[in-house]
């Protein structure tokens, strides 16, 4: 039976039964006594006597379990060898109360330790004096409540309705012995084998074990005063209990039971409650890892079952009961001991595939737990097409509460085992190290999600060490030297040999890591660079993730928009409508899948306590690079010289490139997403970052990750929250690094993305030169700026040269096509206004003013940026523009745009909702006649404009002024210059028609050979032909090459020919004074 359900209302006690309970023969018992008695490990101390018990009068059967061992005391076998009362110290109790129902003694004031259990509180009395329990009277109470059995046959219960089992064979030997018929330590085991040996077979022996040693714990913690006899009576009570649980665990033929995988097993009992009658508590646990190192069958059998425990719970997600699993796992993180055992069982680490990893490790299967597991995504995002952005973001906050709680328990769980021991911390290492390298493939163009880890675990993962390397990153980084720049070459347990570095090939960095260095990394570095690896494989792959779900979502949505466009055509063939309907279904069911888990992802990377750890620990990566690149202790607010030095550190050169490029993003993802984040958060360190390598590019070998940089400050500049100027761009206006290196830096990558080697380089350039004029508009307000422009201007000439011409070559381009694409869009809107037009020639129509219409959108933002950035540096430093390489290409585009918007083509750019497409003529019209205006006070600037032969015409310029007059697009001072300068343009217009009539039969050897035009300052190219400076400056600023040989030069290669010039200039010389003497004749006829 089971001693421990409760018993109904008190009944008569039952007489002994007749037979015992099936038992091994006295052979058998014997044998396993030893096997016992050795796991026991050794003599007990007695309480009073070490006399040994009688043995059994002859004619006695055989009792049905062992009696005591040799070494066991039998200090209480009977009443009489119990210390006299006498001697013992009296206290002051009231008279002990019968129980009614079976005659024992309770105390009437407060319950006895022995029935904190269960026993229902009485009403307090008055406390009078009481004669101390005799030692064993107390030892067969206690013990009969802890064990709830009993040798007396007429006791069927204690003192509060508990069942007790009656042990008929120790209550025999008893009588037989004329022992009196009560439990002693002495007979303790031989009752426990008996009792359990009666316990139903359906049942774990665990079943009854667990609450009888939770019982004699409660017994032991309730003793208020020294009592050393009932001490070792409970004491030598805990042992033998503990002792029996494990002999269930691993021995049950001790019991006469077979073994039994779902009873000889921790699992059950873990996965309840520790104040759970059954449950495992703290102290049985306490218990198991102080015998781990004299008892080795305990190890094992936590292990197993954590073991377990993890293998049912890699089959469960956020949708189940998964708590418990994680409780379990969370007791355990409580004992060292314990962790150190798991961390050497097989299952800690096992080789496993990138997907088996989370499901077969030890580990796995509860950092596996996540919103993004497939079944979970849908519940939190039920019916995802008719969710609003409310809803969304509601569910996306229960899911961070969630994924938060959970993140908690693993962080101390990890916490436990990394501080368990050295051994076992480096097993965690190990794990964590194994994760990353298995789960390169995370990061490819095209990812087989079954061949790797899934969201959910990696960003878990990267979570946890991100909180493990908060300890060391303090606010001002006085831990950041600790960090060993050398760790690669130090046996590391991160593999990078397959990573893109930074600045080296592959050839190179295998040649620096093949030379290996002594010693040891600290657990900060591996730390460190554990994290910097789980960045990029976890969260950053998260994050691309969710970027290419939101293009399947755009095609899935626009293949059903399709299909549903096709059923009106399918409306007499029922059977296909039905494929239809099962198509669309399917296409609907996976549509929602990809939402539902975009949202997911969304909510987990939107939750800025993990954002905040992350930021500042990409703020740490930031402060190491710019330390290992420029050799010096740099940090946030200590100087940094630019650029850095020529020659490059190998260390940072063969860094994987994700080091710097998991920065970025990260950042970029922050600014964009959860900017308030932000605000406390950054220093001036990402603009030393991002300008560091901007003007030392060379030091980063990918045109894309340097372009991101501009990205970087291009994004601190959106307004946030009461920063008008973004998160960076105060920063950017008024420090002193910024206001030392910013517009060089930018100016310098505005000339380097002219070439970044991709098959999209002429377009991108063009986005990253729109980012840079954001910046620089940002930082425009402060003078010194404009002074520093002033000043390189005239420091590196052919550096600024090169930059204004690019700017003038992309304002010529993005005027041309974004211009250019008006009368086509108006062609088109007027073709879609004639409602006779057939629907599949509409359709075609449609589609052909979509992409006209992208494009001129486009283009014009790209324009007006452009042009608004040429009025700011014309306004600034208007000689630069003059110069003569680029002045008369300055003015043919001017003079040609003006054209485009004023003269007879201006009707051509009539359009509907023509601010769609970014373009207003009353904005764009006034900013060109601004930088006519800045430029206006140059005469080869007003020469520039007048020779242009192509667009130059004085009524175009006329226009202008009516238009500019009538819009009231210009003040009046501005309007009166406006006329002024044309009046300039007519008069030198006039001059350089009469200069042709003089030149106009120059010799063919003082012409250019490429442009026609007489030569003001010949040279002489390495292939030996002659063209004008201008000429060949204005080549190599687009083409660095001989235009004839196509052989690499540079306008230090030319030569002048000064005897050619000097020939030149008589011969204008001799054709001016034959046109005077010409002009004189024909004034005196």
């Amino acid at each position: 039976m089971d001693p421990n359900e409760q018993l109904p209302p008190p009944a008569p006690a039952p007489a002994p039964p007749a037979a015992t309970p099936d038992a091994p023969d006295q052979e058998t018992m014997e044998q396993i006594r030893q096997r016992r008695m050795a796991k026991l490990g050794g003599a007990r101390t007695s309480p009073a006597s070490s006399s040994a018990p009688s043995p059994p009068p002859a004619g006695t059967p055989a009792p049905a379990v062992p009696g005591p061992s040799k070494s066991s005391p039998d200090a209480n076998n009977a009443t009489s060898r119990a210390s006299p009362l006498e001697s013992r110290p009296k206290i002051s109790v009231s008279p002990a109360q019968q129980s009614p129902a079976t005659g024992s003694p309770s105390i009437s004031r407060k319950r006895p330790a022995s029935h904190v259990d269960t026993a229902s509180a009485t009403p307090p009395r008055k406390q009078t004096p009481m004669k101390e329990e005799p030692i064993g009277d107390y030892a067969d109470r206690i013990l009969t409540t802890v064990f709830r059995a009993t040798v007396d046959p007429s006791h069927d219960a204690d003192a509060f309705g508990n069942k007790l089992t009656f042990l008929p064979n120790l209550s025999q030997e008893l009588a037989d012995e004329g022992a009196p018929l009560k439990l002693s330590v002495d007979r303790l085991e031989e009752a426990i084998m008996e009792v359990v040996s009666a316990f139903p077979h359906d049942k774990p022996l665990l079943d009854y074990l667990l609450p009888s040693w939770k019982r004699v714990m409660r017994a032991i913690k309730v003793l208020k005063r020294p009592a050393p006899q009932k001490e070792e009576i409970l004491r030598e009570a805990k042992r033998l209990c503990f002792s029996n649980c494990i002999f269930a665990l691993t021995m049950p033929e001790l019991f006469s039971r077979e073994p039994n995988s779902n009873h000889d097993s921790l699992v059950p009992y873990l996965l309840r409650e520790v104040d759970h009658e059954n449950g495992l508590c703290m102290d049985f646990i306490t218990e198991a890892a102080a015998r781990f190192e004299e008892d080795d069958s305990i190890a094992p059998i936590f292990t197993k079952a954590m073991v377990d425990i993890s293998a049912k719970l890699s089959g469960l997600s956020m949708n189940d009961d998964y708590k418990r699993y994680v409780n379990a796992l969370l007791t355990y993180s409580m004992f060292p001991p314990l962790l150190n055992a798991l961390a050497q069982h097989p299952c800690f680490q096992m080789a496993q595939s990138a997907a088996g990893i989370e499901k077969n490790t030890l580990l796995g299967p509860f950092f596996r737990i996540s919103p993004l597991q497939p079944e979970v995504t849908t519940v939190y995002f039920g019916d995802p097409r008719s969710m609003d952005k409310g809803r969304v973001q509601t569910s996306q906050s229960a899911l961070q509460m969630s994924l938060t709680a959970h993140q908690t328990d693993l962080r101390t769980i990890i916490n436990a085992f990394i501080r368990a021991s050295p051994t076992t911390r480096n097993r965690v290492l190990d794990w964590l190290a194994y994760i990353m390298n298995a789960n390169h493939k995370r990061r490819a163009i095209q990812v087989d999600h079954k061949e790797v880890s899934s969201d959910g675990f990696m960003v878990n993962v990267t979570v946890i060490l991100d909180c493990l390397c908060e300890p060391f990153m303090d606010s001002d980084f006085s831990k950041v030297g600790r960090i060993d720049v050398n760790y690669f070459r130090r046996n590391p347990r991160v593999d990078i040999k397959d990573e893109t570095k930074l600045n080296a090939d592959q050839a190179q960095s295998d040649e620096f890591y093949a030379t290996k260095l002594d010693g040891e990394s600290n657990f900060i570095t591996e730390v460190f660079f554990l994290t910097l690896a789980a960045h990029h494989y976890g969260s950053e792959a998260a994050n691309a993730r969710m970027k290419s779900l939101d293009k399947d979502i755009k095609y899935y949505e626009s293949g059903l928009k399709m299909m549903e466009a096709e059923r009106p055509k399918l409306a007499h063939r029922p059977d296909q409508i039905r494929l239809l309907d099962e198509t669309v279904k399917r296409h609907v069911a996976v549509l929602e899948r990809a939402m539902a888990l975009k949202f997911a992802i969304e909510g987990v990377l939107l939750d800025q306590k993990m954002q905040s750890r992350s930021l500042q620990f990409m703020r740490y990566v930031t402060v190491w690079l710019l330390r290992v690149a420029s050799q010096s202790e740099y940090a946030p607010g200590k100087s940094l010289r630019l650029p850095l030095p020529a020659n490059q550190p190998d260390a940072f050169r063969c860094l994987p490139e994700y080091a710097l490029q998991d920065i970025v993003d990260n950042f970029k993802f922050v600014y964009r997403y959860i900017p308030s984040i932000i605000i406390s958060a950054v220093g001036d360190e990402m603009i030393a970052l991002s300008l560091t390598f901007l003007e030392s590019s060379d030091y980063v070998k990918n045109p894309y990750l340097k372009s991101s940089l501009i990205s970087l400050l291009f994004h601190g500049t959106w307004p946030t929250y009461h920063l008008k100027k973004g998160v960076l761009g105060d920063l950017m206006t008024s420090t002193k690094f910024a206001n030392d290196y910013l517009l060089h830096a930018v100016m310098k990558f505005y000339i380097e993305c002219e070439s970044t080697g991709a098959s999209t380089q002429f377009y991108d350039k063009f986005n990253i030169r729109y980012e840079i004029f954001q910046v620089i508009k940002c930082v425009w307000t402060n003078d010194h700026y404009k002074r520093q422009l002033v000043q390189s201007s005239k420091k590196d000439r052919p550096f600024f040269v090169r930059f204004v011409n690019l700017l003038m070559n992309d304002a010529t381009y993005v005027l041309d096509e974004g211009l250019g694409k008006f009368p086509k869009i108006h062609e088109l809107q007027t073709k879609l206004r004639d409602h006779t037009i057939p629907q599949q020639d509409r359709d075609k129509l449609e589609e052909e003013l979509r992409t006209a219409e992208g494009q001129a959108s486009s283009f014009m933002q790209l324009a007006n940026e452009t042009v608004g950035m040429m009025k700011l540096f014309t306004n600034t430093l208007s000689e630069a523009f003059t110069m003569p390489e680029i002045v008369q290409r300055l003015a043919g585009m001017l003079n040609y745009n003006l054209e485009i918007l004023t003269g007879p083509k201006s009707k051509t750019l009539k359009v509907d909702n023509a601010e769609k497409y970014f373009f207003n003529a009353k904005t764009l019209l006034p900013e060109i006649v601004d930088i006519y205006l800045n430029l206006g006070s140059s005469p080869v600037f007003i020469e520039a404009v007048a020779n242009d032969g192509r667009s130059y015409k004085p009524a175009t310029m006329s226009t202008t002024a009516y238009i500019l007059r009538s819009k009231h697009l210009k003040e009046s001072h501005e309007l009166d210059a406006w006329a002024a300068l044309c009046k300039k343009f007519e008069i030198t217009k006039a001059e350089l028609d009469r200069e042709d009539l003089d030149y106009g039969d120059a010799p063919p050897e003082f012409e250019d050979e490429l442009m026609g035009i007489l030569m003001k300052d010949p040279v002489i190219l390495p292939s030996r032909h002659v063209l004008d400076r201008g000429t060949i400056t204005q080549h190599l600023l687009s083409d660095p090459t001989d235009p004839y040989t196509r052989q690499p030069m540079t306008l230090d290669d030319v030569v002048p020919d000064g005897e050619l010039r000097q020939r030149i200039v008589k011969w204008k010389a001799e054709r001016r004074a034959e046109g005077l003497v010409r002009d004189a004749m024909d004034t005196t006829e």
